[in-house]
């Protein structure tokens, strides 16, 4: 996954991809300003390019970025990068890190306290997958930038 600083992955019309992809590095305010990043980004994206960006996409889109790259600083150690793409109706989170074993999602259990990140995850996002790379792995969670929703989960 190529770094592409922030103000310069917007590509333009015509179905390109739009995207952004910045390096985190775990400091403090690193998952703040990894949420701040994806308002931005899809605030951008409405202005600029006049897609419908719903409130509610903006806000689960946060929230998959925040689980995604907690757990990634959380679990792997070494440099986090955050790619958002936005292709057709549909933001793509990706976070990459050093750990190269996949996620296994957990049993429900509202008990348990903790661990629920990629539960959350998956229940809101229509897609998500989780790619072994050459160093690392990147999970992807794919939501509709409408309040429209589809159904249809990865494998994980």
């Amino acid at each position: 996954m190529k770094p592409v600083p922030p103000d310069e992955g917007d590509t333009g019309s015509g179905g390109i991809p739009l995207e952004t992809t910045v390096a985190l590095d775990g400091k403090d305010g690193c998952i703040a300003r990894a949420r701040r990043l994806t308002g931005d980004f899809l605030a951008r994206v409405r202005r600029r390019h006049g897609l419908p960006v719903s409130a509610r996409a903006v806000d689960l889109s946060q929230l998959v970025v925040s689980e995604l790259v907690t757990n990634a600083l959380r679990y792997a150690p070494g440099p986090v990068l955050l790619q958002l793409r936005v292709a057709d109706d549909t933001v793509e989170i990706a976070v990459w890190d050093t750990d190269p074993v996949l996620p296994v999602p957990r049993a429900s259990d509202p008990t348990r306290v903790g661990q629920h990140g990629l539960e959350i995850v998956r229940a809101v996002a229509q897609r998500v997958d989780a790619v072994r790379e050459p160093v690392g792995k990147r999970i992807v969670a794919h939501l509709g930038l409408s309040d429209v929703r589809r159904s249809g989960h990865g494998t994980g």
